[in-house]
C-alpha cells in the first residue's frame, strides 16, 4: 500500500496549545455536564408526582437560600458553571480537531478503514446540534419565550403544552438520542484522558459508558413520552 504524508509541523508548546491540557479541559468540562444532566434528569422525574410537586421543585431552585441570598442565586451559579463548561468543552474539541488537521495538511492517498462508532465519527457536529438544542430548551421550557403556553405560565404547564405537540416531542426525542450518542463517546474518552482505563479495564469502562449514557437518555425520554402517550396530564 502506497501512502503519501506531508512532514508534520512541530507542535506548539505553549500552555494552552498543549493537546494534553486541551484533552483534560474536555474531560473535566464533560464530567461537570454529565453530573448536571444526572441531577436535571432526577428533577424532571418530579413530573410523575403531579403539577404541584414539579412546580415546587422549580420554585425551590429559584428561591434556594432566600432571604439570606438573592433570588436565583443557586441557578445563576449553576448557569455560570455550565456556560464555562460548554465553552471550554467546545474550545478544546475544535482546537484539537484543528491541531490534528494542521499536523497532517495532506491526506493519505490510500486511507485505512478504521472501526469507529457513530458517535466518534460525528461527535463534533453532534456537539453543535446539541448546543442548538440547549439554546432551544432554555428559550422553550426555562424562559417560555417560544413555548406554546407562553411566558408567565407555570413550569408544569409549559411541559404539558410542549409534549402534547407531536412535532415538538419528536424533535426533543431525536435531540436526546443525539445526546446519548455523544455521552457514550464522551464518557469513554474522558476515562482514557484521565488515565482511568487500560487493556484490562477497557471492557468494563465501555460497558459502564453504555449503561450510564442509556440510563440518562432513558430518564430524559420518560417524561416527554409519558406526556405524549397520556400517562402524565
Amino acid at each position: 500500500m502506497t501512502t503519501q504524508q506531508a512532514p508534520r509541523k512541530s507542535p506548539k508548546t505553549g500552555k494552552f496549545n498543549n493537546s494534553v491540557v486541551k484533552k483534560a479541559v474536555m474531560a473535566v468540562s464533560g464530567i461537570i455536564m454529565i453530573l448536571y444532566l444526572i441531577v436535571h434528569m432526577i428533577g424532571n422525574l418530579h413530573a410523575f408526582q403531579g403539577a404541584a410537586a414539579y412546580n415546587d421543585y422549580a420554585t425551590f431552585l429559584r428561591t434556594f437560600g432566600e432571604p439570606a441570598l438573592p433570588r436565583r442565586t443557586l441557578l445563576t451559579i449553576i448557569e455560570i458553571v455550565l456556560v464555562l463548561s460548554v465553552l471550554g468543552h467546545m474550545w478544546a474539541a475544535f482546537s484539537l480537531w484543528a491541531q490534528a488537521r494542521r499536523a497532517r495538511p495532506v491526506a493519505y492517498v490510500t486511507k485505512k478503514r478504521v472501526q469507529q462508532s457513530y458517535a466518534s465519527r460525528t461527535v463534533r457536529w453532534g456537539g453543535v446540534i446539541i448546543l442548538a438544542f440547549i439554546v432551544y430548551h432554555i428559550l422553550d421550557l426555562t424562559a417560555g419565550t417560544i413555548n406554546p403556553a407562553g411566558t408567565g405560565t407555570e413550569p408544569y404547564d409549559r411541559l404539558i403544552s410542549d409534549f402534547t405537540n407531536p412535532w415538538i416531542t419528536i424533535w426533543y426525542c431525536i435531540s436526546l438520542l443525539l445526546v446519548g450518542f455523544h455521552l457514550r463517546h464522551g464518557i469513554w474518552s474522558a476515562t482514557q484522558t484521565l488515565g482511568q482505563t487500560n487493556k484490562r479495564r477497557e471492557r468494563a469502562v465501555n460497558i459502564g459508558a453504555y449503561v450510564l449514557s442509556t440510563v440518562i437518555t432513558a430518564g430524559f425520554l420518560l417524561v416527554p413520552l409519558s406526556i405524549a402517550f397520556g400517562l402524565i396530564d
